[in-house]
C-alpha cells in the first residue's frame, strides 16, 4: 500500500511556499496518497475583502490548489493571529491526522517569524502523538479511528530561512525540486488573492519571485537550481528513520 503524506501548516499558500515540490516528487515516485490541512482559512489575508469573504476565496483557492497533486484538503477551523494551543483546538487537529491518516507529517518549524507558523507546529507536534491514542477523544460528529502509530513528522524551512533571533534554520536534507518546480508554480499560482495582499501589507509585488528565491537558496546547498529544506522530529516516541529521503531514493 501506497504511503499517505500530510502537509499541515498554518495558513493556505504555506505549504505551497514550503513543500509543494517535494510533495509532487512524492506522488510522482513514490505513488503517495497527499493530504493538505491548514489551521485557518487565512481570514486576516486581505486589505480589500472582510475575514469570511476572504475565508471563503481562500478555502477555494486552497482546494483548487490541492487538486493539482490529486489532495484531499482540509481545514482546522482557526483564524489567524489566534490560533492557540488548548483542548479544542489540539482535538480538531488530531481529527485531522486520523481522518488523513498519514505515515509522513510536514508542518512548520518550532521557531518562525509568526506565531502562528509556531503554534501550528506545535499543534501537530501533540496531534501526531495524539493520534495513536484510543482513550484521546476528539468528540468530531464523525470520529475516525485512531492510527496505528505515530506518524514520521518533518520540519519545513523557516521564512527566510532563519528564526525569530536570526539564527539560520537547521536543516538535515534538502529535497531537489528542480524537475518538478512547474507544478509548485501551478499550485502557488491558485492563491491569487495574495498577491494583492501581499503587496499592500509587506510592500512586496513579487509572490512568485521570492519562493523561486527561496528555492534557490536551499538549492545551492545541494549544488541544483532549487530545493526544500527539512529537519526530521527525532525525540522520543517518534520514528528515527528517514521515511521521506528513503522513499525519494537519496
Amino acid at each position: 500500500m501506497a504511503n499517505t503524506v500530510l502537509a499541515f501548516m498554518a495558513h493556505p499558500d504555506d505549504v505551497e511556499f514550503k513543500c509543494a515540490g517535494t510533495l509532487a516528487r512524492l506522488k510522482q515516485e513514490a505513488s503517495c496518497r497527499i493530504v493538505i490541512a491548514t489551521a485557518t482559512s487565512g481570514d486576516c489575508g486581505s486589505v480589500q475583502y472582510p475575514p469570511q469573504e476572504i475565508a471563503r476565496i481562500r478555502h477555494q483557492e486552497a482546494r483548487q490548489s490541492a487538486a493539482i497533486l490529486d489532495a484531499d484538503y482540509y481545514c482546522a477551523g482557526s483564524v489567524d493571529l489566534l490560533i492557540v494551543y488548548d483542548q479544542n483546538t489540539i482535538r480538531r487537529f488530531t481529527e485531522i491526522v486520523r481522518k488523513a491518516r498519514p505515515d509522513i507529517v510536514i508542518t512548520a518549524p518550532p521557531a518562525d517569524y509568526l506565531i502562528d507558523h509556531e503554534m501550528t507546529s506545535h499543534l501537530v507536534r501533540t496531534a501526531c502523538f495524539a493520534a495513536p491514542a484510543p482513550n484521546f477523544l476528539t468528540y468530531d460528529i464523525d470520529p475516525a479511528k485512531p492510527i496505528p502509530a505515530v506518524p514520521h513528522l518533518y520540519y519545513c524551512d523557516a521564512v527566510d530561512h532563519k528564526d525569530i533571533h536570526g539564527q539560520p534554520f537547521q536543516s538535515t536534507f534538502v529535497v531537489d525540486i528542480t524537475a518538478v518546480q512547474p507544478t509548485k508554480e501551478k499550485m502557488l499560482a491558485c492563491h491569487a488573492s495574495q498577491r494583492d495582499w501581499l503587496r499592500a501589507h509587506h510592500g512586496i509585488d513579487e509572490y512568485m519571485d521570492m519562493m523561486r528565491r527561496a528555492d534557490a537558496t536551499n538549492g545551492r546547498l545541494i549544488n541544483r537550481p532549487a530545493g526544500e529544506a527539512f529537519r526530521m522530529h527525532a525525540g522520543h516516541g517518534y520514528p528515527q528513520d528517514n521515511l521521506i529521503t528513503a522513499l525519494l531514493k537519496m
